[in-house]
């Protein structure tokens, strides 16, 4: 599928409601204004009060203090759910039963059993469900399937991905508390995993291992997938320090390499055996985060309920990758059955 350009949603607007006034709420809102036509219409929080302090950086954003008014606001056009994981389902499910298009938030859900819910409310709804995984919609990420559609490199036979961040100091609650189902593993190993699948789809088989804090989340996690192909694919997450973030995808013929960061707008080359090399550099404008949202809005345009470059069975079968890892480490959260 092309890549949607900013140009081709000038009119009519889009109008979005935001469940959550945490960073990633206010970065997305911030990419919007790339977009003339994508508007932030309104913003709902549990605290009124930080509600009207997101909304006073958009003018004629309106401000909520319940996630119920929100979704029931009719000047909105779709919600963009950017609560901490738990709360993912919950917030997800309000909107759909409300009629509206829904952006999640990455992870989907905290599981598949959740993952699978919200996809059975939008297709009972015929509402539109995005998981925001905001990388699948990137201009190298287009790239990459360009280049693997080729064939140039030949079968892909080993992945690598990895995400690390030193943030295990910082002592923030999502990332670290059990009850807001932390972990290195749903808040950053999400993303090569996703990537992983993106290139092999669902593995056969998967081999874990975690090393896990006094309060039961992951510090880091690392990951070989097994396909029926016989290729495989590498995964590491991490709280205690930095990795390189990059990506590799490595054919019969050659590899694609993928710079930090991988998951975001980044420069890719592809090197053949031979070590001929084709650089492609980056030249994106913005973080990013508002491709995922032409995205949705294509989407609703054409009445579709889920998107072919991140389909809900593939949400379903990432959710279902990561509780294989977090059954292997031994990560459970208190408030899972």
């Amino acid at each position: 599928m092309a890549h949607i350009s900013n140009s081709e949603f000038t009119k009519p607007e889009f109008r979005w409601g935001i469940i959550g006034t945490g960073g990633i709420a206010k970065a997305f809102a911030r990419d919007l204004s790339y977009f003339n036509s994508h508007i932030v219409q309104a913003v709902g929080s549990r605290s009124i009060e930080k509600a009207i302090d997101f909304a006073v950086e958009f003018p004629g954003c309106t401000s909520y203090g319940s996630y119920q008014e929100l979704v029931a606001d009719p000047m909105i056009d779709a919600v963009y759910v950017a609560t901490p994981h738990p709360q993912h389902v919950a917030n997800t499910l309000l909107a759909l039963n409300a009629g509206k298009p829904v952006l999640c938030e990455k992870p989907f859900a905290v599981n598949a059993i959740e993952a699978r819910a919200m996809v059975a409310a939008a297709i009972d709804n015929d509402v539109a469900l995005l998981e925001a995984m905001w990388t699948r919609f990137l201009p190298h990420i287009d790239k990459v399937r360009e280049i693997l559609s080729s064939g140039v490199i030949g079968e892909v036979v080993h992945v690598e991905a990895d995400f690390g961040e030193y943030l295990i100091g910082h002592e923030i609650p999502r990332l670290i508390e059990p009850s807001f189902a932390g972990g290195a593993l749903l808040d950053l190993g999400i993303y090569p995993v996703s990537f992983a699948h993106l290139v092999l789809g669902k593995p056969a088989r998967i081999t874990a291992t975690g090393v896990l804090t006094e309060k039961g989340v992951d510090n880091q996690t690392s990951a070989i997938f097994d396909y029926e192909n016989g290729a495989q694919a590498i995964i590491t997450t991490t709280f205690i320090t930095s990795t390189p973030c990059r990506a590799i995808i490595a054919g019969k013929l050659g590899r694609i390499e993928i710079d930090r960061t991988f998951f975001s707008p980044a420069s890719i080359r592809v090197i053949m055996q031979d070590g001929a090399t084709t650089e492609y550099p980056n030249t994106y404008q913005g973080r990013g985060l508002r491709e995922q949202a032409a995205e949705l809005e294509r989407m609703v345009r054409n009445a579709e309920v889920e998107s072919p470059l991140l389909t809900h069975k593939m949400s379903i079968e990432i959710m279902e990758t990561l509780d294989e890892i977090r059954n292997q480490i031994g990560l459970r959260y208190p408030f899972e059955n």
